[in-house]
């Protein structure tokens, strides 16, 4: 049954989100990033400012995550979805806060937030979530169809 409880231990586990993005000219796309989260589930990650999803981004704020268990059994596997604005950060407190999240999570030691700025390749990004989503199961006239069901994180 989905659950913000579930929801947030699908969070935790999986290491992992696929983000989809549009081009300027309306061209879809997935992209899946390592990621971390924050204790109010914005999601940060780190990518090469020229990879097309960071394009996008810096065209087009609205962004759509789904994290998700690909190794699960079939008809076990459970998501989270969530609809999302996202940014690259600038300002150098926002990125070393990021870094932590980011880095910390897999026990790294973060990098400065200079090397996330000017000439340097990657930049940080951050996702603000606006609602949260997991997959649920229903049935029309004995039909299993998959649904999704809005879940409210709370803090």
């Amino acid at each position: 049954m989905p659950s913000a409880e579930r929801a947030k231990e699908i969070i935790s586990k999986i290491i992992y989100m696929t983000i989809a993005s549009v081009s300027k000219d309306g061209q879809p796309w997935n992209t899946p990033v390592y990621c971390a989260f924050d204790e109010v589930y914005n999601f940060y990650w780190a990518s090469w400012k020229e990879n097309q999803h960071s394009k996008n981004i810096a065209e087009n704020q609205d962004i759509f995550i789904v994290i998700y268990d690909s190794a699960a059994p079939e008809g076990t596997g459970e998501g989270v979805y969530i609809k999302a604005k996202a940014q690259a950060l600038t300002d150098p407190k926002d990125i070393e806060q990021a870094a932590k999240y980011t880095f910390g999570r897999k026990g790294g030691k973060p990098r400065k937030p200079e090397e996330y700025l000017g000439d340097y390749p990657r930049r940080m990004y951050k996702a603000i979530p606006e609602k949260f989503w997991m997959n649920g199961d229903g049935d029309i006239d004995g039909n299993y169809i998959d649904v999704r069901v809005e879940i409210k994180i709370h803090v």
